[in-house]
């Protein structure tokens, strides 16, 4: 079990020989220093447990303390709150398979207020289990002969995946925030920003854009801060590109390959999907480019809605989306600007529901 235990920081400065009084910041020669919170790694293994037996129970804790750090002028008095946990862990026989739970808990004193629970909570916690003479199935991606077991797990405020490198059974990381499966830092993360969203570019350009006195005030704060503000000035033109982004391409080539003369970018590169081409049969009529319906919207998807209600409008493509639905571009026929939606390809788009086509000809498979 990992988690944070908050540590309050507070600088004071002698005022007198043995006597101090609190500051919000304290200068000294050998630098800066501001009342602020920290936190402390704590890290409490657990195991090895049976999971035909059981439930197991463990206590979590960490203790309460205050440490005084004297520095030139001042000290630095840093305060901890006692945090008390209870983790269980039991093993559930689930056809073939065994269904682990595991339930970590907070079972200190009640917090009085926002800042007393932080200061009593396990912040950021996450798990790290490892089984022996097993495997674990993942719950993203699970093989179909355990799907209906992984349907009947649930899980509360922690996301668990399998750690370890990819193909490995035998680690599971739970954890506070959305994984996949086998998570891990990209290769050209070589700086630790301590984000946990992998946004590296983007927080290293904020710090680019601090001023020198913001910088020292945020060198002040924490050591990992210090180093973070240290390695984005020094980092390089070459660096900061790699961090930009990377193309990887699973197959070689264009898919689908592209017709000659035609731009990657342009509708017609997908051979799959043809707009300009593509029907849709609404009451038994084929209604594709060129077909001319009565609007009747139903979905009540946007307030203009009423104003094209009843209208007769013309068709200029069919689209299908990832998910298999339908959707009919259309211009409105009384449009003033309808020849400009046109020509810049400014549609609106309706469900085949939506729409009454107005030819009378049916489908040679309805007629």
């Amino acid at each position: 079990v990992r988690f944070l235990q908050l540590q309050h920081r507070r600088a004071e400065r002698e005022v007198a020989p043995g006597e101090y009084r609190p500051v919000d910041q304290l200068t000294t020669a050998g630098g800066s220093w501001l009342s602020w919170d920290e936190a402390v790694e704590c890290e409490r293994p657990f195991g090895p447990v049976a999971l035909d037996g059981g439930p197991w129970t463990l206590s979590v804790t960490a203790d309460a303390g205050t440490d005084i750090e004297f520095l030139e002028g001042g000290r630095l008095v840093r305060q901890r709150r006692e945090v008390r946990g209870v983790l269980t862990v039991a093993g559930e026989a689930d056809g073939d398979l065994c269904r682990v739970s595991v339930r970590l808990s907070n079972v200190g004193d009640a917090a009085v207020d926002k800042n007393d629970a932080i200061a009593r909570s396990m912040i950021g916690t996450h798990l790290i289990a490892e089984l022996e003479e097993g495997q674990f199935v993942s719950l993203l991606e699970p093989p179909p002969s355990a799907v209906a077991a992984v349907s009947r797990c649930a899980q509360h405020r922690c996301f668990p995946v399998l750690a370890g490198p990819p193909g490995a059974r035998d680690l599971l990381l739970i954890s506070p925030i959305i994984l996949y499966d086998h998570p891990e830092v990209a290769e050209q993360s070589d700086t630790a920003l301590y984000d946990c969203t992998e946004i590296d570019e983007i927080l290293t350009l904020r710090v680019m854009t601090m001023t020198d006195e913001e910088k020292a005030q945020a060198r002040a704060t924490d050591p990992r801060a210090a180093r973070i503000i240290d390695a984005c000035d020094a980092m390089s033109p070459e660096a900061m590109a790699r961090l930009h982004g990377v193309l990887r391409d699973p197959v070689s080539g264009l898919v689908p390959q592209l017709p000659e003369g035609v731009d990657w970018w342009d509708p017609l590169a997908d051979n799959a999907v043809r707009p300009e081409i593509d029907a849709v049969l609404v009451n038994g009529t084929r209604v594709a480019r060129g077909s001319r319906v009565r609007l009747r919207p139903r979905r009540n998807a946007d307030a203009q809605d009423i104003f094209v209600a009843g209208k007769t409008a013309r068709v200029t493509s069919v689209h299908s989306d990832v998910e298999g639905n339908m959707h009919v571009a259309v211009v409105v026929d009384d449009d003033p600007a309808a020849d400009l939606h046109d020509w810049y390809g400014r549609y609106l788009y309706f469900s085949p529901d939506e729409i009454e086509p107005l030819e009378a000809h049916r489908s040679p498979a309805n007629s």
